[in-house]
This record gives C-alpha cells, sequence and structure tokens, in this order.
C-alpha cells in the first residue's frame, strides 16, 4: 500500500500548516506560522528573487522533504494535489532536495493524487491541526531555508 500526504492548512494560509504520511506508519510535521514567514520573508527578499507564488512551491516541496526523505527509495508516496497545475514543479523541487541524499530515489515513486478526506494523513494532519494530536517533528525557519539557501 502507497504512503499518502496530506497537508491541514496551505503554506500560504495564515496559522500553522501541519504536513501528514500515513500508511504502516505514520509521521506529521509541524510550521508554526511565525516560521513560516520569517521563511516566507527571507525568500521574497533572497537575491534570486522568487515569485511569491514560487516561495510557497518551493516551502512546499522542502516540508514534503522532511517528510519523506526517510522512507525507503522504493516506497511509492502519493501527495494529494495542493497546488494545482503546479505539480511538475513541486515534484522536481522535491527530487532535488531527495537526490541530494540518496542519488537512487526512484522518480517514479513520487506522484500526485485525490487523497480524500477519509484518508488517514488527512485525519492525522487534521488532530495535528486541531491540536489533539501533536506533530512528531516542528519546523523553523531555518529548516526551511537550509535546503534551498544553504544558510
Amino acid at each position: 500500500m502507497p504512503y499518502q500526504v496530506d497537508q491541514s492548512n496551505k503554506i500560504e494560509s495564515a496559522g500553522d500548516t501541519i504536513l501528514a504520511l500515513s500508511n504502516d506508519k505514520e509521521y506529521t510535521i509541524g510550521i508554526p506560522a511565525r516560521e513560516k514567514q520569517s521563511a516566507i520573508a527571507h525568500l521574497r527578499w533572497h537575491p534570486s528573487g522568487r515569485r511569491r507564488k514560487r516561495v510557497y512551491l518551493c516551502l512546499f516541496a522542502v516540508a514534503l522533504y522532511y517528510l519523506v526523505r526517510e522512507l525507503p527509495p522504493d516506497e511509492l508516496v502519493i501527495i494529494d494535489t495542493e497546488y494545482t497545475g503546479h505539480e511538475a514543479t513541486v515534484k522536481n523541487m522535491l527530487l532535488g532536495l531527495l537526490w541530494r541524499d540518496n542519488p537512487n530515489f526512484d522518480a517514479d515513486n513520487i506522484t500526485f493524487g485525490y487523497i480524500g478526506k477519509k484518508s488517514p494523513a488527512h485525519e492525522k494532519a487534521l488532530a495535528v491541526c486541531q491540536g489533539k494530536a501533536r506533530a512528531n517533528r516542528t519546523l523553523t525557519a531555518r529548516d526551511l531555508l537550509l535546503p534551498i539557501t544553504g544558510q
């Protein structure tokens, strides 16, 4: 059975963002609102001059990286379609990060699709977002920026 990934509260939305991975194991990542805003502000003023939408896609890819990087490279991962029309961009960013750690990670194992509200990943992300559960890891602005800027 493939791993499913869902996000509760998008990167660009106010409030904390939660990403959850679910299959035979569950793992969640929380990104506090103030940490997101700090990372967004840094990237907007970065010399590369990233556009607003690209900043959000980049931070989403980094959060996905932290979520799936410990999985075996042959595991299938289905990511809920959060940014319609930008799946290829997010996948390329994510693979670029994953290949730094593991050049053998199979690109075909990352796909996008509809996860749905009955998915364990959706339920886990929502539980953390509502304060009914705690995230396994909380990312800081530094965590979000390090894979992108190296700083």
